[in-house]
């Protein structure tokens, strides 16, 4: 056997395998299908913005889809979040996995949070499958300025991952590891 062969063939059964564990379905029959609900009616237009594909990804390669700013008012509408403040920004739509085990996840975007200060309030914010309110979005100013978001801006990307629901096992303490119980920079710089 090549070694080509070899390393599809352990690709193919490490892929299986972390199925296996995450007891997620064979790739061949999942659906990645994600109902989507615009709860606003002014949603649709905002996110229409990008096309047809309302939820096409920036570029091929990307991992999120952009979630926009769904403000009440007219269209030049804003919010003000001023330095070290929150603000809940609704998004006006509400999604749905149709396969099990997969749950969304929302993260800032980059630009906004190391250019602008804006991230996510509470580092990450997990949409369970089973939640069909709609999405929102707290950021938290981490800037020394006042920061405004306008109608329509994209203010995080939602990414859909799968997720594992643990059987847990109550031991009296954990086994042994090189580690231990260090943490918070034991292992230096």
């Amino acid at each position: 056997m090549s070694n080509s062969q070899n390393t599809n063939g352990f690709a193919k059964s490490a892929s299986m395998l972390l199925d296996d564990v995450l007891g997620l379905p064979d790739a061949a029959q999942a659906d990645s299908t994600v109902d989507v609900a615009f709860v606003r009616p002014e949603a649709r237009q905002l996110y229409a913005q990008d096309g047809d594909d309302f939820f096409a990804p920036a570029t091929s390669s990307s991992a999120g889809f952009d979630l926009r700013a769904c403000l009440t008012g007219d269209k030049g509408a804003e919010a003000v979040i001023a330095p070290g403040q929150r603000l809940k920004i609704g998004t006006g739509i509400a999604v749905q996995p149709r396969a099990a085990g997969i749950a969304g996840f929302v993260y800032s975007r980059s630009g906004l949070g190391a250019r602008d200060g804006l991230t996510v309030a509470q580092g990450v914010g997990v949409i369970d499958p089973d939640y069909t309110g709609e999405i929102l979005v707290v950021l938290l100013n981490t800037s020394g300025q006042e920061r405004r978001i306008a109608n329509g801006e994209r203010i995080a990307q939602l990414i859909f991952q799968p997720f594992m629901r643990p059987r847990w096992h109550e031991v009296q303490e954990l086994a042994p590891t090189e580690r231990g119980s260090g943490g918070f920079g034991h292992t230096g710089r």
